[in-house]
């Protein structure tokens, strides 16, 4: 899982296990665990310098997107009565 400290983003080691020769399967796996971690999109926010302004915009922005994303599994889990 990826922890978070105040500036960077410290990550675990990711690992594929690969069955019956099947390598298309083990990428596939590998992809999607990155995209689950977020390693892709800290990349891209790492490439440039960001001003300290435009990061906390950012940060808001991103805090707005997890608040819909959690109240949208939300009404998900109401409507199968969980």
């Amino acid at each position: 899982m990826a922890r978070t400290t105040r500036d960077s983003v410290e990550l675990g080691p990711i690992e594929v296990v690969v069955r019956d020769n099947n390598i298309n399967r083990a990428i596939n796996q590998l992809k999607r665990q990155v995209g689950r971690e977020g390693i892709n999109r800290a990349a891209k926010r790492h490439r440039f310098y960001v001003k300290p302004s435009d990061a906390k915009r950012q940060k808001s922005i991103e805090a707005e997107r997890r608040r819909r994303k959690e109240e949208r599994n939300r009404r998900k889990r109401r409507s199968r009565g969980f």
